[in-house]
């Protein structure tokens, strides 16, 4: 496997491309001088984290669309790193599962150690920004127990396509589509706790290692996968992460 930039149009034939990454994408990286058309490519997912912060109750509605009382801080849980795949792979519904949701966001991924860093000064930490999906198994999260049964399934974490480093976060759209019929529409301007005080609140409790990533939050219109559906979620200024849904 093999780090790559992507660059938008203006290869030989005005194709976008891949350009492989020497080292690690940390930094400034240096290039091996090794290209493709971006159509040759099977993107993987673009980082393996070391751990995957989840932020629940995040929008307002989708608090309120649950039944669930607005959070007064950040609801925090983990999904094991084995949870992640990239676009295009299988998210594997589990046989014990009878309420497989998709749960659409924007992720922000870690570009340094840090720890204990302010709300001030969290864009400073950040490599970039990728669209997730949240995947979780909604009978398995009774109330009161561990969210991590419910979403910590492998194949529940999709990440990609890439990694942005050039975007303003604070309004972005999130669109999620089932068989290209449009579930979630929302936008990162209403969530209830914004991208520094996510920082702020997670990096005072742990260390944040680069790759590591936050997904920000879903917004309302959460619902239920089957076997064959394909699920899109798109963020504005990144791009689409497209999966298909099978049987586990």
């Amino acid at each position: 496997m093999s780090f790559v930039a992507i660059d938008g149009p203006g290869g030989p034939d005005g194709a976008a491309e891949a350009r492989e990454i020497a080292d690690h994408p940390f930094g400034n990286p240096s290039f091996t001088g090794r290209r493709w058309p971006l159509a040759d490519v099977r993107l993987l997912a673009p980082i393996l984290p070391s751990k995957v912060i989840g932020i629940g109750r995040n929008y307002f509605a989708h608090a309120t669309e649950l039944g669930n009382a607005v959070p007064d801080e950040p609801m925090v849980f983990l999904k094991p790193s084995t949870s992640v795949i990239g676009p295009g792979a299988a998210i594997a519904m589990p046989a014990v599962s009878h309420r497989v949701d998709y749960e659409g966001e924007l992720a922000v991924v870690i570009g340094r150690p840090c720890h204990r860093v302010r709300a001030a000064d969290a864009s400073g930490v950040i490599l970039g920004y990728t669209c997730a999906n949240d995947v979780t198994a909604r009978d398995l999260r009774a109330p009161n127990a561990p969210w991590l049964r419910s979403k910590g399934f492998d194949t529940f974490c999709p990440l990609g396509p890439w990694i942005e480093t050039e975007l303003d976060p604070s309004d972005v759209t999130v669109t999620t589509t089932v068989n290209g019929e449009v579930r979630q529409d929302g936008h990162t301007a209403d969530l209830i706790f914004g991208l520094g005080e996510l920082i702020e609140y997670c990096s005072a409790i742990m260390t944040l290692l680069p790759g590591d990533v936050i997904l920000t939050g879903t917004p309302e219109g959460v619902g239920p996968l089957a076997a064959g559906d394909v699920v899109s979620v798109a963020v504005s200024g990144i791009g689409d992460l497209e999966n298909p849904v099978v049987a586990g």
